[in-house]
């Protein structure tokens, strides 16, 4: 396997001389519409990598979840993270399936850290084919020294505060919100990446309803350092979209077991309940995924 920023260099650069590259985010650019001029690129990427047995399961469920938008209601898609490419995979796949997959698609709107904008102009154009609301990471936060950082600081607070203003207005508009409850890519040598954020309570607290979703097979294999050496791989990726859920139903189901736990935090217990979740899809898919990983 080879970084992608090796094996699609040419390609790359093209997409970076079309991209937007707003490499700094501040409160007025929080909400960033997606370049649909890039992802003819990155849909030839995936052409190549995702092989043919991929698919999505559950897809009834995914427009089940799109219609309850469409009437009003607040919706969620609660997603495994592995790599950059979960969502381009999510939107490709979408895309291939149907034009309702292709409405699907269209309607979600990702929860992305900024560092997907700041870090490096090639990340940032493969960010940039999809819409996504900006928001400063709690993990992010947590590194910030509160007398040193103080300009910083109030940058995340400004940020935040813009992403949250935006995410209320825009999750009544129809749109599907992407969340990763992890707040991180899985990191293999890292097993705390795999936990849920607290914070993702106040998603479940906010919202009407949400789709977990897990992901199977990987074509972008993440490495230690800079994202754009991500390696890339052939691989068969299965989309599993559970059921529709009523977000407070789950919420007081998960924080009344939390209660039970003498000292419990009631606002993990529910992320934790989610990743749960998810795991559990995730090894079930995993029975009955093709194996046909090849390296490029």
């Amino acid at each position: 396997m080879k970084p992608i920023s090796h094996v699609y260099r040419n390609r790359i650069m093209e997409m970076v001389g079309k991209a937007h590259l707003q490499l700094v985010v501040t409160e007025h650019n929080v909400y960033q519409i997606a370049n649909k001029e890039l992802l003819p690129y990155i849909d030839g990427i995936l052409d190549e990598l995702v092989l043919p047995e991929s698919g999505i399961d559950g897809f009834e469920h995914l427009e089940e979840l799109l219609q309850k938008a469409k009437e009003g209601a607040s919706c969620l898609l609660l997603v495994e993270h592995y790599s950059n490419f979960d969502l381009p995979v999510i939107s490709y796949l979408l895309r291939k399936n149907s034009e309702r997959g292709a409405e699907i698609a269209d309607a979600i709107v990702a929860i992305a850290g900024l560092k997907l904008n700041e870090s490096n102009p090639i990340v940032t154009a493969f960010t940039e084919a999809y819409t996504r609301i900006v928001i400063y990471p709690s993990r992010s936060l947590a590194g910030l020294d509160p007398e040193k950082d103080r300009e910083e600081i109030a940058r995340s607070n400004a940020i935040n505060r813009a992403a949250m203003k935006t995410l209320n207005k825009v999750k009544k508009e129809g749109k599907l919100i992407l969340v990763f409850p992890a707040g991180t890519r899985y990191r293999p040598w890292d097993p705390e990446s795999k936990r849920g954020v607290r914070e993702i309570d106040s998603y479940i607290k906010s919202f009407d309803y949400f789709c977990p979703i897990a992901i199977n097979g990987n074509v972008l294999r993440i490495q230690p350092g800079d994202m754009a050496e991500d390696l890339v791989c052939q691989d068969v990726v299965k989309i599993t979209a559970g059921p529709v859920i009523r977000c407070h139903d789950f919420r007081e189901q998960a924080q009344h077991k939390a209660e039970l736990v003498h000292g419990a935090d009631k606002k993990q217990a529910t992320v934790d309940a989610i990743m749960d979740m998810l795991e559990q899809m995730h090894q079930e898919a995993e029975k009955t995924r093709p194996r046909r990983e090849d390296q490029i």
